[in-house]
């Protein structure tokens, strides 16, 4: 007998000595004892977990994605991937979970959100925290200079040694490209660039130690007030108020080229080497923008920072704008929805011979605009279409079901997308509601007039106009009636 069943046992038997005492009208005295002792065994028993009821859930910070959300998903990655696709990038895919130091010391403040796993075969692994990291540790393990690739429809990143700005300019219209092809609203790509903020911090007086501390204080700025901003450089990180005065001047600017212009001439930014050759590179930045048609999309602020550690040049950050409550107020930006930024020194951080390769990219928030194209399908009551059947085979009498069988299966091997009712005899009306609920466009009905004449009649699910198609013709006739592209809704 095991520990628990002779413990259970005991308490089985204490149970039936408190019944009998109190059958036998003995003293409350003894009861209490007896009862004493029956309460001892049961906390010594414990639960049975083997009898816990079974909760049934997701675990923390993972959800399940109904056949609509997929539908979703499927839509805005296809959008995505074939932007990437259309400026020549390659795909690649890096494993979910990384050696814990190649992770450690790379993302500033943020390194307190890496997840940690347990000791996999004496190797202590955490769950990759972004894409770059493990790009980088990539480039670094395969000896790559030069690529450019795409990961998992969110990360676009461009490798190698190129003129200025020319890579980090096709990253933001690429970024545009995407956010107007989803069309979830007006949108603004905020830039910036870590040489300004360090030079800015260099001349303001931070002390070289605060740098990235103050980075993040700052890189706060769009979601909270400069009192909240400066509280927290002052109260919490132990800047002077003078120095954070300084500091406020400057970030709450924004503009366009004007501003880094202006801000060219700035007696003391001017001065400062690193801001100077980030301030020159943003000028040529804005040039090539220009060219590419989208620097009304684009804002010099100087508040972005990017908290990241591994940035070292320009950065981005693409926020939805919401539409200003009376007029002549400025649109304010409701989130982010995709950053990024250059990286130079981060591949020479894994590189045995420390061997630099630039690099630049972006990251797009599918989560974030899947939340949003969901919400706008709930409100207007758009369908969303969970499957792409094109056709669905079916019968207008009975004892068809082989003919059925024959024609569907004549569909699939020429890549048609099709579907029939598993019944043998399914009424058509009910195989036509189906259609409607589904989304289906056509039906493909069976007669046994049309078998006689060898034609297939089509039906229009939308219009419910029929046509009798040869049945050599039907593949062609089908593949030219659903020809046209979905649309993302």
């Amino acid at each position: 007998m095991t520990e628990r069943a002779t413990l259970e046992e005991l308490v089985r038997l204490q149970g039936e000595r408190v019944r009998g005492l109190k059958q036998q009208k003995a003293s409350a005295e003894q009861i209490e004892e007896e009862v004493s002792k029956l309460l001892k065994l049961k906390a010594q028993l414990g639960p049975d977990e083997s009898k816990q009821k079974f909760v049934l859930k997701t675990p923390k910070g993972t959800r399940d994605y109904s056949p609509r959300q997929m539908a979703v998903r499927e839509k805005v990655f296809d959008v995505i991937i074939r932007c990437f696709k259309r400026h020549g990038a390659e795909v690649i895919d890096t494993p979910v979970f990384e050696l814990k130091e190649t992770l450690t010391g790379k993302y500033g403040e943020d390194s307190k959100l890496i997840y940690d796993l347990k000791d996999q075969g004496g190797e202590l692994l955490s769950l990759r925290y972004d894409l770059t990291v493990p790009f980088a540790r990539y480039l670094a393990m395969n000896k790559l200079t030069n690529i450019k690739r795409y990961h998992i429809a969110k990360d676009f990143d461009i490798a190698g040694q190129f003129d200025p700005m020319i890579p980090d300019a096709e990253c933001l219209k690429i970024m545009c490209e995407i956010l107007s092809s989803l069309q979830i609203g007006d949108f603004l790509v905020k830039v910036n660039d870590r040489r300004i903020l360090d030079g800015m911090f260099a001349i303001c007086g931070v002390p070289d130690s605060k740098f990235r501390t103050i980075c993040s204080s700052v890189d706060k700025l769009d979601k909270v007030s400069w009192d909240e901003v400066k509280n927290e450089m002052v109260g919490e990180k132990g800047l002077a108020p003078k120095v954070a005065d300084r500091i406020g001047d400057y970030i709450q600017q924004h503009g366009g080229v004007s501003l880094v212009e202006q801000l060219l001439q700035d007696p003391k930014l001017s001065q400062n080497k690193q801001a100077l050759e980030g301030l020159r590179d943003l000028k040529l930045l804005f040039e090539y923008l220009t060219l590419f048609g989208i620097d009304d999309k684009i804002s010099f602020d100087l508040s972005l920072a990017r908290g990241l550690d591994y940035y070292t040049g320009v950065i981005y950050e693409a926020v939805l704008l919401q539409t200003p409550a009376q007029a002549g107020e400025e649109p304010l930006g409701v989130g982010s929805v995709a950053a990024g930024g250059r990286y130079d020194g981060l591949v020479g951080m894994f590189d045995p011979k420390g061997r630099k390769v630039p690099c630049v990219g972006l990251s797009i928030g599918v989560e974030r605009i899947f939340s949003i194209v969901e919400q706008r399908l709930e409100a207007l009551e758009e369908k969303v279409r969970t499957t792409e059947t094109q056709v669905l085979v079916a019968s207008a009498q009975k004892k068809l079901l082989e003919e059925r069988l024959k024609l569907v299966s004549e569909l699939w091997d020429a890549g048609i997308k099709a579907e029939l009712i598993y019944k043998k005899n399914p009424k058509l009306l009910n195989q036509l509601q189906y259609c409607e609920e589904a989304g289906i466009p056509l039906v493909a009905i069976i007669g046994e007039q049309e078998l006689k004449d060898g034609v297939i009649k089509l039906r229009s699910v939308a219009s419910r106009e029929e046509v009798d198609v040869r049945r050599e013709d039907l593949v062609e006739e089908i593949k030219r009636r659903t020809s046209q592209s979905l649309c993302i809704c």
